[in-house]
């Protein structure tokens, strides 16, 4: 799996992207409310995946192994 933080202006908040191996995109959420997008995803490690969205670096495609 593949996030991307996607930077936002002073009216729209930064997003996540998430993407599959083949680089579909499976959620696209706002990065400071991640938790109702990962619970629907069956995703149950949120604190370790907020940490990771606060590391990278904006517009940069990381993997991700959850």
């Amino acid at each position: 799996m593949y996030i991307m933080k996607v930077k936002g202006t002073a009216r729209i908040p930064d997003y996540v992207q998430m993407r599959d191996d083949s680089f579909t995109l499976i959620a696209y959420f706002r990065a400071d409310r991640p938790e109702k997008e990962l619970a629907r995803l069956g995703l149950k490690k949120v604190e370790e995946f907020k940490k990771k969205i606060e590391e990278i670096p904006y517009g940069k495609l990381t993997r991700v192994d959850f």
